[in-house]
């Protein structure tokens, strides 16, 4: 129910400046109705008694029903009903009446963040529209449409009666606020994104896929995003008020996504998210540890904007994609395989390799990722040429600043593919991740370096994101890249050279005639296995193969940790035929030294003796983690308890300490958290849930297990509830 509480002087209300975000109406003398002159067709002044919001119809039609929030959502450029009571019938002939909506401190008609609305006699121009629909009796029912472009956030909505004598303005009540967000259902806003079956995948998806592992070799790890959970939609507009972003940039798309993929990183500001590579979490929850975006945006919002520690590159895009969706933006997680992390731009990733063939660690400064995750996001790009809007990359992983922030983005994924390096924001450092050429070079003694072989494919070998209604991935690489070395792609690469990327005045080199490739099957961690150097002798002379192979323990990113194995092999081949040889690999040679996520990286040098050419490559191998079960006793239906069953075994000779286990379950359940001690070597654990479905359809539980000793260890069990 609404009072009203008053008027003010004939004229324009005054608005006073607050120190919080939230405007509070002057209060104003009640003036007294005795005084006022009979109107006609009533003999006292109009009340408003009520204000309807309509709030499950509305949700309905705006495709807002999931969001857990009993305030009205709606989306730009559409429609909403709003039904006010008043105290005796409307005459909208007679009676003048405004709808007022108002977000931040000092709202302003010019600024977008004071919107008013005539319901009745008075019409008023404006980029937000109203109509009456419906009277009968003290029941008026007017239709709101917001601006296609309108600023988005949650509104302060009021009911104001006009007359000679002054206003009289509902009082302010959060039950009647409306938050207003991006609509891409409608081809008017920027975020239109033409296929219903993508706006449900993008926007409407609240489960994921994140992959990655190696580019031959590729892992999956559930995500729960998470938007529609009660609590995530004001933590995503209280991210975008710690990090000051002005209202009037949050009508459009371009600023909002890159505003946040700064936001999401507390680098430069108190951003979301604490990036660490250290292995040591001591002070916060281990990336491989999280299950979903919801955990980390309510405590990020529930500790008043303190960054929640820590994240790596999927951890920063899945939480990035939820506040996106939120938002109403179409987004999709992107995952790079053989991603380069080129600080320079200049397209050179440099492998040092010492006298003897071995890599060099400490001039080895470049590297690349085995695989690296940022984010799409879908619109148009007023500032670019129309070809150029579409998919747009974001990534607020912290690597390079941009403005003089740790952001990248947005930027077209055409552009990219044309090498059209030029358009805002940040084009030269995603072309960089996915074009670099891997250069060997040799030093001698005296730091001196030769280059021994170019690799101008190894770099964004693979690009991936989960398919649209599937489970399983989508390769994307074409939307990227030309083939590579077709007429396209040297296109690309020249029209990257006229935008500033440096020419690759290396090539040609002299072709060896001989060709290497490194091979693995799935390996566990713990396991002794064989590497596969294939060796092809394109030639029609017999090739003798001196070749040197390092091994070495690796993080994710592609730094090296501990080298564990070097060895020399030689072979013999015939012309025009290929040979192979083995390498064994023991775990009791790299076990001592695995670093989290257990990657080896090992890097082959080979001498031709006959000519002296030489040829190089690596490979990285990632050793998968032991398996965690999920599983259910019973039937899921709504109302039925359902048990959930975890279990592990540690299938190792030394103690795991301090063991996480994690289970989320959106729908089902908040994130449930589990301690052990301790695991001993052949010993299990099992945790049980009782979970009670209280909606059907689908739902994924996901586990992971975690400790210092052990990363990655995920499972997700996908359920339908009857």
């Amino acid at each position: 129910m609404h009072k009203v509480i008053g008027s003010s002087r004939r004229g324009r209300v005054h608005f006073a400046k607050s120190n919080s975000d939230e405007y509070k109406p002057p209060k104003f003398e009640a003036f007294d109705t005795k005084l006022v002159t009979p109107r006609a067709p009533t003999t006292h002044a109009l009340s408003v008694l009520d204000v309807d919001m309509r709030v499950a119809e509305n949700k309905r039609a705006h495709n807002t029903s999931k969001y857990k929030n009993t305030n009205l959502i709606v989306r730009r450029n559409q429609e909403f009903l709003i039904t006010i009571r008043f105290d005796q019938p409307f005459n909208n002939q007679w009676d003048n009446v405004q709808m007022e909506f108002l977000i931040g401190s000092t709202p302003d008609e010019n600024k977008g963040t004071y919107i008013v609305l005539s319901i009745g006699k008075e019409k008023l121009d404006g980029r937000w529209k109203s109509r009456v629909v419906d009277i009968r009796g003290n029941y008026v029912t007017v239709g709101v449409t917001p601006d296609a472009s309108c600023i988005v956030g949650r509104f302060q909505t009021f009911v104001v009666v006009v007359s000679d004598f002054g206003k009289q303005r509902t009082e302010r009540n959060s039950d009647t606020d409306v938050y207003v967000l991006f609509n891409p259902w409608d081809p008017a806003d920027q975020v239109y994104i033409p296929r219903d079956s993508d706006r449900q995948e993008y926007v409407m998806n609240d489960v994921g896929i994140i992959y990655n592992g190696e580019f031959n070799n590729i892992t999956t790890r559930s995500w729960n995003f998470g938007q529609f959970e009660q609590g995530v939609l004001d933590a995503c507009l209280l991210v975008l008020d710690v990090g000051k972003v002005p209202l009037m940039y949050r009508g459009n798309a371009t600023q909002i996504v890159r505003r946040g993929s700064a936001l999401m990183n507390s680098q430069d500001d108190d951003g979301v998210l604490v990036g660490n590579w250290s292995e040591d979490y001591s002070i916060g929850t281990a990336p491989t540890a999280w299950t979903g975006s919801t955990e980390i945006l309510l405590k990020y919002a529930r500790d008043g904007g303190v960054p929640v520690c820590f994240a790596q590159c999927w951890v920063f895009a899945g939480v990035l994609n939820s506040f996106m969706r939120c938002l109403g933006i179409p987004t999709r997680v992107i995952t790079n395989f053989c991603s380069a992390h080129d600080n320079t731009g200049n397209l050179k990733t440099d492998i040092v390799l010492d006298e003897d063939g071995r890599v060099d660690r400490s001039r080895t400064k470049d590297s690349v990722w085995n695989y690296h995750c940022w984010n799409e996001v879908y619109m148009k790009r007023p500032d670019l040429p129309d070809r150029f809007s579409g998919w747009q990359v974001i990534d607020c992983t912290p690597q390079e600043t941009s403005d003089g922030l740790y952001r990248c983005g947005p930027t077209s994924v055409n552009a990219i593919k044309e090498g059209e390096l030029s358009y805002p924001f940040d084009a030269k450092f995603v072309f960089a991740e996915l074009n670099s050429d891997v250069i060997y070079r040799q030093s001698d003694k005296y730091g001196n370096t030769n280059i021994l072989h170019v690799d101008t494919a190894y770099v964004g070998k693979l690009l991936v994101t989960k398919r649209v209604n599937a489970n399983s991935y989508e390769d994307i690489t074409s939307n990227y890249k030309y083939p590579e070395g077709s007429d396209k792609d040297k296109q690309t690469m020249k029209n990257a050279e006229n935008r500033g990327v440096p020419a690759r005045d290396y090539l040609p080199l002299p072709e060896a005639g001989v060709t290497i490739e490194l091979k693995a099957d799935t390996v566990k961690i713990g396991d002794n296995f064989k590497l596969t150097l294939n060796i092809n002798n394109q030639t029609s002379q017999t090739c003798t193969i001196n070749a040197t192979i390092t091994g070495a323990v690796s993080f994710y990113t592609g730094v090296t940790s501990t080298t564990f194995k070097l060895e020399n092999k030689v072979a013999t081949v015939n012309p025009k035929n290929t040979s192979k040889l083995l390498i064994n690999v023991q775990a009791v040679d790299y076990m001592p030294y695995l670093v989290e996520q257990a990657n080896l990286l090992f890097v082959v040098h080979g001498r031709v003796e006959e000519t002296g050419q030489t040829l190089s490559t690596m490979r990285d191998v990632t050793l998968r983690p032991p398996e965690l079960t999920i599983k259910v006793n019973g039937i899921p239906r709504v109302g039925k308890d359902l048990m959930v069953i975890v279990s592990f075994r540690n299938p190792y000779t030394f103690i795991l300490k301090n063991v996480q286990l994690r289970l989320d379950a959106l729908g089902l359940i908040p994130t449930r958290i589990k301690s052990y001690e301790q695991i001993l070597p052949g010993g299990s654990v099992q945790y049980t849930e009782a979970i009670t479905p209280q909606t059907p359809g689908r739902r994924v539980l996901i586990g992971c297990l975690d400790c210092a000793a052990l990363r990655q260890v995920t499972n997700q069990l996908e359920i339908i509830v009857l």
